[in-house]
């Protein structure tokens, strides 16, 4: 039985609850850029682009995650998170979140798995180890 990755689905996770997060800032990034068009925002028409654009980008990243350039685009989501911070300014605080969550699905998912494969690799030798005193 082939084990899942834990970094990988704690990764996918965490980039599938942004990927929420960056369409809720991209609603609030258009409803101030419509109250007050002399807000130093983009365009209307890019702030749509931009933020849908980064939304798939966290949507389909999961995916890219069995190989290992599917982590540099998980970090490429967590930059952009936080430099998103420049027009909307709470978006430093809420990427300072994510990206903290992001390092820990990293990280706890990455000492899990290689709990897992010591368990198993010690689980192995101990059935192997059984095998040879029932011989009598």
């Amino acid at each position: 039985m082939k084990n899942k990755s834990s970094k990988r689905a704690l990764a996918s996770i965490v980039l599938s609850f942004e990927s929420i997060v960056i369409f809720f800032a991209t609603l609030a990034a258009f409803g101030l850029k419509s109250a007050n068009p002399q807000l130093g925002l983009p365009a209307v028409e890019q702030i749509w682009a931009i933020g849908l654009g980064v939304a798939l980008l966290a949507i389909v990243t999961p995916a890219l995650l069995r190989h290992p350039v599917g982590y540099w685009f998980g970090w490429a989501v967590q930059a952009i998170l936080l430099v998103s911070g420049f027009w909307l300014w709470g978006m430093f605080i809420i990427g300072a979140i994510l990206v903290g969550m992001w390092i820990w699905a990293l990280i706890a998912g990455g000492t899990i798995d290689k709990a897992r494969v010591n368990y198993n690799k010690m689980m192995g030798e101990q059935i192997d180890g059984n095998a040879g005193t029932d011989q009598a």
